[in-house]
């Protein structure tokens, strides 16, 4: 299936189904991650008027046209990568991450939240290191969090 995946830079069109995307992981992730402490209307206005026009957004189209995965790059930070919960583990993530070291062949980083014990091994396996460990106290929601690095070579 991830052969087959079109993976592209996002579009205006692309919004709302990047939003539902992301605010059905979160929801889904909520056992191992902190719930969102937005609204779900107040992220919809942060990609449309933040995400949208002023990152890069990549996104993972499946053949039947279903948007499946999002990767949102910003000056050299992944600042967010989330898959379908229906379809992890089969590659989706991976396309993603490759396509954003292509773009950023200095290298790149990202937070990911400490309980979250899939991504961290998922970036680990994709040749991030842990760079810093936080208590929470510099993000929203307050939570325990750590700084990966990437570096090329």
């Amino acid at each position: 299936m991830v052969g087959q995946l079109n993976v592209r830079s996002a579009t205006g069109s692309d919004l709302d189904r990047i939003t539902d995307l992301w605010l059905r992981a979160r929801r889904r992730a909520v056992s191992t991650i902190p719930a969102p402490v937005h609204t779900d209307d107040e992220v919809r206005q942060w990609f449309a008027d933040v995400v949208i026009p002023q990152r890069d957004v990549l996104v993972a189209v499946d053949p039947d046209g279903s948007l499946v995965g999002m990767l949102v790059l910003d000056d050299g930070w992944v600042d967010q990568l989330y898959v379908d919960p229906d379809r992890t583990g089969l590659g989706i993530g991976t396309r993603l991450l490759s396509l954003a070291k292509e773009r950023s062949p200095e290298g790149l980083e990202l937070w990911t939240f400490a309980s979250n014990h899939r991504a961290r091994h998922f970036y680990q396996r994709h040749g991030f290191v842990m760079a810093e460990e936080t208590d929470g106290a510099g993000n929203e929601e307050g939570a325990p969090d750590i700084r990966y690095s990437w570096a090329p070579g």
